[in-house]
């Protein structure tokens, strides 16, 4: 965590700690990149290349930073096998497995709702005067 997130979360009072901490939950958990990673290692055990494979459009170094958050924040354990060379699977925790049917009716709804937000955010654009995006 930086500086300036510190002295946004430090811990002037319990409530305020608290506070940050579901906040911090709910930003790892909704999470660009999270959200497939965890739905993906739900389903069971799930290698690196596995996942890069699934998860659309995540790159190495960004699929190692949210892996890495995500096992820091206690959702996925890593489990290095010893071969050579090293065998690496990821699994959900029982709380990671605990948000899975959440985050499948949170992608469900985006998937239907898609072309309507579509939509809303084009007129949004032409009524506002922006040129889109």
């Amino acid at each position: 965590m930086g500086e300036a997130e510190s002295e946004r979360c430090g811990p002037d009072t319990a409530e305020r700690a608290s506070a940050c901490t579901v906040r911090e939950a709910l930003d790892r958990v909704g999470g660009k990149w999270a959200i497939g990673i965890l739905i993906a290692a739900s389903a069971g055990p799930v290698r690196f290349t596995e996942l890069e494979r699934r998860v659309e459009g995540i790159s190495r170094r960004m699929l190692t930073l949210t892996l890495r958050n995500l096992e820091r924040d206690g959702l996925l354990h890593r489990h290095v096998h010893p071969t050579v060379p090293p065998k690496v699977e990821y699994t959900a925790t029982p709380m990671a497995r605990e948000l899975y049917e959440s985050l499948v009716a949170l992608t469900s709804w985006a998937e239907r709702h898609r072309e309507a937000i579509s939509a809303a955010r084009t007129e949004y654009d032409r009524t506002h005067g922006r040129p889109p995006v």
